[in-house]
């Protein structure tokens, strides 16, 4: 990992983190387009805006707004390694909040590792600050599990190629 993604991604004694493995039948690179192309991470999680798999690329995600939150995502990509890695930051919130749309201050890290017959897909979504996070927390590992296999779903599918970012 970079610098910057190895401080964003320490873990901190109060933090929780989000873990999904899952092993899906495609070579990485197919699993690797799906997780880096803007027009297919719109397919399985959100659009994002102004995306690009670039080290110190900042873009959005917009989901719903809670209290004095806008839903607004704020995400930078941290490291990219072809084929092996992708991650991100992922901020959000409001102090103003408590529960859903509390701040909040994480990193998503997709790892790739080739198996016979397909890839290991490594999700850790990590910084979840208890009992702060916890509704995020908690909504976030429910639906983590489910765009996983999306992911593989849409890897697989025919037109898993899309339109680039």
């Amino acid at each position: 990992m970079t610098d910057a993604a190895l401080k964003a991604h320490a873990r901190q004694p109060d933090t929780q983190e989000i873990v999904v493995d899952e092993l899906f039948p495609h070579a990485p690179e197919v699993i690797w387009k799906t997780l880096t192309n803007g027009a297919l991470m719109g397919r399985w999680l959100m659009a994002p805006s102004g995306f690009a798999p670039t080290v110190g690329n900042r873009f959005t995600y917009q989901t719903k707004p809670a209290g004095a939150w806008d839903g607004t995502i704020h995400c930078e990509v941290l490291e990219v390694v072809p084929n092996r890695c992708f991650a991100y930051a992922w901020k959000g919130g409001d102090a103003g909040n408590e529960g859903y749309g509390a701040p909040l201050e994480t990193v998503v890290t997709f790892t790739l590792t080739p198996e016979s017959g397909g890839t290991r897909l490594r999700l850790v979504h990590a910084g979840f600050v208890l009992p702060r996070n916890a509704t995020a927390y908690t909504n976030m590992s429910n639906g983590w599990k489910k765009v996983i296999h999306t992911i593989g779903d849409l890897s697989g599918g025919e037109d898993a190629g899309g339109t680039e970012q």
